[in-house]
């Protein structure tokens, strides 16, 4: 999955919630997203494995 539609799918899964997708910060390879109280780690590789992107939106939408 590209980078890009998956923070569109974790911002639709974050205001289905009521919540908004947050740039916390860069790191040396990933960024760090935070929705509400719960911080994850985002590649900044164009490709994003599927089984990761999936994990990632499922994990969202279950906070």
């Amino acid at each position: 999955m590209k980078r890009q539609a998956l923070l569109k799918a974790l911002r639709e899964a974050a205001q289905e919630r009521g919540e908004e997708l947050e740039f916390v910060r860069h790191g040396g390879r990933h960024d760090l997203y935070r929705v509400g109280n719960h911080q994850f780690p985002i590649a900044r590789h164009a490709d994003i494995p599927e089984r990761t992107a999936r994990k990632t939106i499922q994990e969202v939408r279950n906070l």
